[in-house]
């Protein structure tokens, strides 16, 4: 635990199949994931020797179960702020991404796991964790908990999930019918025209 993992090649299988928390700081999001440095536990001594010859290696980390909408990474950029401490939940890896939990502390107390909050904001979709088998109790428990995240952003119309209004519906279809269309530009011909 004292080991500081630069890749997610580095992080032992059993921690992934134990679902171990690790945390890290938050270096920057892309359109992959949060790229984060993580941060072992810390022994004072043994922490100031490791320092000097450590790596800063980012581990690729991502939202598991979420499919993320073009709106989820700009939400997510103007939520975190850079150097932030995130904790990471192992659930699986995928090549050099490992697919996680995050959660981020808000205030003393209260924590926000992101992949449920996007889901809960309507900038994303519920999609399949990767890493967990789909036999297994933790993956049922997980996916029903961004399913009604998932549901809640469409009850309240938030996100992917805001519905047109009816005044807006009428007047896109007037906008796009064919004979609107080209009564417009007849309208617009007949005004050259006259000018002319």
């Amino acid at each position: 635990m004292t080991t500081k993992f630069t890749s997610a090649l580095d992080i032992p299988v059993e921690f992934v199949e134990k679902n171990v928390k690790l945390r890290g700081t938050l270096h920057h999001i892309t359109e992959k994931g949060l790229e984060v440095e993580h941060i072992p536990i810390s022994i004072p001594f043994i922490t100031s020797i490791q320092r000097k010859w450590q790596s800063k290696g980012l581990l690729l980390v991502r939202l598991a179960g979420v499919e993320l909408a073009p709106g989820g990474t700009a939400w997510l950029r103007q939520e975190l702020k850079p150097r932030q401490m995130v904790w990471f939940q192992l659930l699986g890896r995928e090549d050099s991404a490992l697919e996680c939990l995050v959660l981020v502390n808000k205030g003393r107390f209260l924590s926000m796991c992101l992949n449920e909050e996007i889901l809960r904001q309507g900038l994303g979709r519920t999609a399949r964790i990767e890493g967990l088998h789909h036999d297994s109790r933790l993956y049922w428990k997980l996916q029903k908990r961004l399913l009604q995240a998932e549901l809640r952003a469409l009850k309240k119309n938030k996100g992917i999930w805001k519905e047109e209004s009816y005044s807006e519906r009428i007047r896109d279809s007037i906008a796009n019918n064919k004979f609107v269309r080209t009564l417009k530009e007849f309208a617009s011909w007949l005004r050259s025209s006259v000018s002319r």
